[in-house]
């Protein structure tokens, strides 16, 4: 379900609810965090999160109006999973100029290379298009991309059963790890259309 005005709260009442908002958010993330290989991370992204994303957002940039906080929920809203989706933020997780200078230029289409291995098939990431046109160079990619997966209920019913691997399959970078079973059980939720996590 997306959001809207209503489950934004205004800044007052965000900072009462704030340190215990947040450190469930830490809780979940770091449930729903998964690191394939050494500079390749997918944060997956669900209801919670992303309320989490713009009310921070509009504490950091003191957005108050409606109007403001309906453009961010525009920009956001996209990357909450539906039924039978999972929604991920890509990380290029780089710490100096001469990794950057090294992965960048050879990460490109890094954003078509993410796909999700379960019961004999593989779900391939598809770009969020809001985004892509923003975030895509042909020389060099972005450190921060926004993808989703859409599973037939096929695809969900072997996720259910597992195992699960998530994997880049990208030239010059092929890795895969398995889901743990905390974050294929919160992945699942989003899959069966609810939130993947505690409200």
């Amino acid at each position: 379900m997306k959001l809207t005005l209503d489950d934004i709260a205004d800044l007052r009442a965000y900072e009462r609810e704030r340190d215990e908002f947040r450190a469930r958010i830490i809780e979940l993330k770091r449930i729903r965090r998964v690191s394939v290989g050494p500079v390749v991370t997918l944060v997956f992204e669900n209801r919670d999160t992303i309320r989490f994303q713009i009310q921070e957002m509009a504490r950091a940039e003191r957005i108050l109006t409606d109007e403001g906080i309906q453009a961010e929920l525009d920009v956001y809203n996209a990357l909450i999973p539906s039924a039978g989706q999972l929604s991920a933020t890509l990380f290029v997780e780089l710490t100096s100029e001469e990794e950057m200078r090294h992965w960048l230029p050879r990460l490109v289409g890094i954003e078509r290379s993410v796909v999700v291995r379960v019961g004999g098939t593989e779900v391939r990431c598809i770009p969020e298009e809001e985004h892509e046109a923003q975030l895509t160079r042909d020389a060099i990619t972005a450190s921060v991309h926004y993808i989703r997966f859409e599973f037939t209920p096929e695809q969900v019913e072997a996720f259910s059963a597992g195992p699960a691997h998530l994997a880049v399959d990208h030239p010059d970078y092929r890795e895969e790890t398995e889901l743990s079973e905390a974050t294929r059980m919160s992945l699942l939720g989003d899959l069966r259309g609810g939130n993947g996590g505690p409200s």
